[in-house]
């Protein structure tokens, strides 16, 4: 919370002046009641029409000024609210950018949704409520009980009886609301969660003929959702009657009391209207703070979620220490290879070990190899078997539990991640690309890319035709590529981390989609850029066999190592791979 209330420093102005011309208005209708009490004395006394007009246009004065302050008032809380929210929602933004994947695995992608849209704008209402009616009703509320002391003390001693009780109803039925809807928002990352699966996988719910169960779940979990919603307005909604019953047994009281106290003489008429008149003002201002009660509750929920997304908390459990950005003075890039003791080995693995956040073994176990600057390496296995892991450790997408990784001579977990990932390209399993244009996809890979620079790249990664007869670098990509075939879509990936001109690429089973012929060819024009070291993944043995070395896996542990013909002799996994892919040759008799 603490987190949260710093961001309002921001906007010291407005979150001062809010509440400042909140307080003046709250001043002015203090003062109306007074008015009108001398506005029915003097009609009951006989005063002349003149004193009672120029009442009247004071009571229009006060309108109009508290009209004035109340709309600059809005102004300055509507304005620290949307930019607090705005610099909550890019701070968030940052911070999930920043995440590793076992952070984002963590707390999971829906959630991460839900606090930056739901959260988030419930902390605006939050914010924007609390600036412009948490000291307006109270100083209204304790004002009005003031003003009635100076009218006659003996009716003001009703309110010294209501207020307290009032206060002590709406402060404990807030304490047990926070929980609640802290409870309503974790069953929205549920429907979240769901929605957002079944709007990504709708082509497979419907391959299987899954609508029925989908929505089953769908109606349980927004079951769920609507009867905790229920349950914790219910609760809160308790407010207003509690408060319309002790009001109302104060307002009887104060009737009766000034009535008799009228007959007596004791107070005039207008008093006993005026003391009246504020504890209508009394009601009023405590149905606009159950209200707003209720809006600061889920708005504390909110933010509380959105500080926790924001804290270091996850970053500490998810093995995040791994993922700091050193010193940027470094003195040398990694991957220059001029290191203290130069190592004859650019790349690494010494007895590595990787383990998935919250996970009870390891996904890769004693994993040891070294790759040479300029060599391709290829990666092999069964499904499953650990191979975009190991490749991921290189970009520290996910973090080395156990051994060393070495690039360059250099701990990895000792490179700055911004150093060590601008050095490479990857193209990942599944090909990503964005709304926008051809050039604007390609230019991900490095901004300052030049048309030629680009053309080469789609060129080398077989894409300049389809390309040409798409309308060349500025044809329109739609969200996703979906206006190109899957073959399309991993050429272009390819192209852009060529673009990056890299000294570490990383082809992720990028080529599963395209024929023999086509991922030949690309191979070739990769292989013709110098200095380049590459990490092919696959399941192909054909996609591999070229490599300079070969890291055969199998249920996370390194099962061979060594070029396509010493695996065939020596390795039993490698060469039920490759021989499940071609036919064997019988030995001539």
């Amino acid at each position: 919370m603490k987190n949260f209330l710093s961001w309002l420093k921001n906007y010291k102005k407005e979150a001062f002046f809010a509440p400042f011309f909140k307080l003046v208005e709250a001043v002015f209708e203090l003062i109306v009641p007074l008015i009108i009490a001398d506005i029915i004395d003097a009609i009951s006394s006989g005063t002349g029409r003149e004193y009672i007009i120029k009442k009247g246009i004071h009571l229009v004065l006060l309108a109009f000024l508290g009209l004035a302050v109340s709309i600059t008032a809005q102004f300055f809380a509507a304005r620290a609210a949307v930019g607090v929210s705005g610099e909550l929602r890019r701070s968030l933004f940052d911070r999930i950018m920043g995440m590793n994947a076992s952070q984002i695995d963590m707390a999971g992608t829906s959630t991460l949704i839900t606090r930056m849209t739901a959260d988030i704008s419930q902390v605006q209402t939050g914010i924007n409520m609390t600036l412009r009616l948490l000291l307006r009703s109270p100083i209204i509320v304790f004002g009005a009980m003031i003003m009635a002391f100076t009218v006659d003390r003996q009716c003001a001693l009703i309110f010294c009886v209501a207020v307290p009780v009032l206060a002590i109803i709406v402060i404990g039925i807030t304490r047990f609301s926070i929980p609640m809807f802290s409870g309503v928002q974790s069953f929205l990352d549920r429907v979240m969660l769901l929605s957002r699966e079944n709007l990504t996988g709708v082509r497979v719910i419907r391959a299987f003929n899954l609508q029925e169960d989908e929505i089953d779940k769908f109606r349980k979990n927004n079951e769920d959702l609507r009867r905790s919603q229920i349950f914790a307005s219910d609760f809160t909604a308790l407010t207003n009657p509690v408060t319309f019953i002790i009001v109302n047994i104060a307002t009887a009281a104060l009737i009766y009391k000034g009535a008799i106290r009228v007959n007596i003489g004791d107070i005039s008429q207008g008093d006993a209207v005026a003391i009246l008149n504020y504890m209508s003002q009394i009601l009023v201002e405590l149905l606009k703070l159950t209200n707003l009660i209720m809006i600061i509750t889920k708005s504390l929920a909110s933010a509380d979620r959105v500080s926790k997304a924001m804290g270091k908390d996850v970053c500490v459990s998810a093995g995040c220490d791994s993922f700091h950005d050193a010193d940027e003075t470094a003195e040398s890039s990694p991957c220059s290879g001029e290191t203290a003791e130069p190592s004859p080995c650019f790349i690494s693995f010494d007895h590595v070990s990787a383990r998935y956040a919250l996970s009870s073994h390891d996904a890769l176990s004693d994993i040891n190899f070294n790759v040479k600057k300029g060599s391709s390496v290829g990666i092999i296995g069964g499904t499953g078997c650990g191979k975009s892991t190991l490749v991921n450790l290189i970009p520290l997408v996910y973090p080395v539990s156990k051994g060393k990784l070495m690039v360059g001579g250099k701990d990895i977990r000792d490179i700055p991640v911004s150093e060590l990932r601008s050095v490479m390209g990857v193209v990942p399993q599944k090909s990503v690309l964005f709304k926008g244009t051809i050039r604007s996809n390609l230019t991900i890979g490095n901004k300052n890319a030049t048309d030629e620079d680009m053309t080469d790249a789609l060129k080398a990664a077989q894409c300049y035709e389809f390309v040409s007869e798409k309308g060349g670098l500025d044809a329109l990509v739609l969200q996703g590529g979906k206006n190109f075939s899957g073959g399309q879509r991993q050429r272009l990936c390819i192209a852009r981390a060529l673009v990056r001109k890299p000294q570490i690429l990383i082809l992720d089973d990028s080529t599963s989609a395209l024929d023999f012929l086509t991922e030949k060819k690309i191979k070739e024009e990769i292989a013709k850029l110098k200095d380049m070291t590459v990490f092919i993944v696959s399941q192909r043995a054909s996609s591999v066999m070229a490599c300079d070395q070969i890291i055969v896996l199998e249920d996370g542990m390194q099962a061979g190592r060594g070029t396509h013909e010493e695996l065939l002799k020596n390795c039993p996994v490698y060469e039920e791979i490759y021989y499940s892919q071609f036919e064997r040759k019988e030995a001539a008799v």
